[in-house]
């Protein structure tokens, strides 16, 4: 198969979740606050989305505390590293897709593993999600080799579609066996700002797979099937998100409005 994310993207419901999350996207830069507060509001949707991603892996602490900088909590603070970082690699991202994932990782995974950053090379019973068992080593090097290839492929399909198998394949193979959950949402946010669906980083995509509830680990499992039907499903959920994450982050322009 010469471009298997276009067929992805011809799925059975994908252009029209694709284009709905395209569309509010483009509502959300049309806001009179981002004309003078832009950076403003990615902050505060960088430090919304590193809650909602700490949240999902069973660490979920209040949004002032952690405004403050109260909250010291590994988990949290890796989610908080790995979302400040990646205004700074969105330039590499496409061209050196594992040194990014590495650099992720070494964030995410800072206090939780004694080598955060590498890879693992054993087994891993890691599964906050109830996928079940992960790949083993050796398969799990050769599909992050060939996610690797479709991150520095010319991009044809939309940003959503690679950014939801980005988002997948790290989920499901947790290639570190610690804090992949982390590195797998800022690579689907990274992915969203490099390929330009979300270049100033403002949807808060973490928040909308928070907000979906058990739809999160639900799409994952129908992603595991492999069907086209399954994989469609997941990449449907991933609009959902981003177009929860826009509300989001409309409401955070409202507030900064007012």
């Amino acid at each position: 198969m010469s471009d298997p994310l276009a067929v992805i993207a011809g799925l059975p419901g994908v252009p029209e979740a694709v284009q709905e999350a395209r569309e509010a996207v483009d509502r959300l830069y049309r806001h009179r606050i981002l004309r003078r507060r832009s950076p403003e509001v990615s902050a505060e949707s960088a430090l919304r989305g590193a809650r909602a991603s700490a949240a999902i892996e069973g660490v979920d602490v209040p949004l002032e505390p952690l405004r403050m900088g109260e909250v010291t909590d590994p988990v949290v603070q890796g989610a908080l590293r790995a979302s400040a970082e990646l205004g700074r690699l969105a330039p590499t991202w496409r061209s050196a897709p594992r040194q990014v994932l590495a650099r992720l990782h070494a964030l995410a995974a800072a206090g939780l593993t004694a080598e955060p950053g590498r890879p693992r090379t054993e087994p891993t019973t890691a599964d906050p999600l109830g996928l079940g068992p992960a790949p083993g080593p050796e398969e799990t090097a050769a599909r992050m080799s060939a996610l690797a290839g479709l991150v520095t492929a010319s991009a044809t399909a939309p940003a959503l579609v690679l950014a939801a198998i980005v988002h997948a394949e790290l989920a499901v193979l947790r290639p570190f066996g610690v804090a992949d959950g982390l590195v797998a949402r800022a690579a689907e946010r990274l992915t969203l700002v490099d390929l330009g669906l979300d270049p100033k980083s403002l949807a808060v995509v973490e928040v909308g797979h928070a907000a979906l509830g058990d739809a999160y680990a639900e799409g994952l499992r129908a992603y595991l099937k492999g069907t086209g039907e399954g994989v469609g499903t997941w990449v449907r959920h991933c609009a959902s998100a981003v177009v929860h994450g826009v509300r989001e982050t409309t409401a955070i322009c409202e507030a900064m409005s007012r």
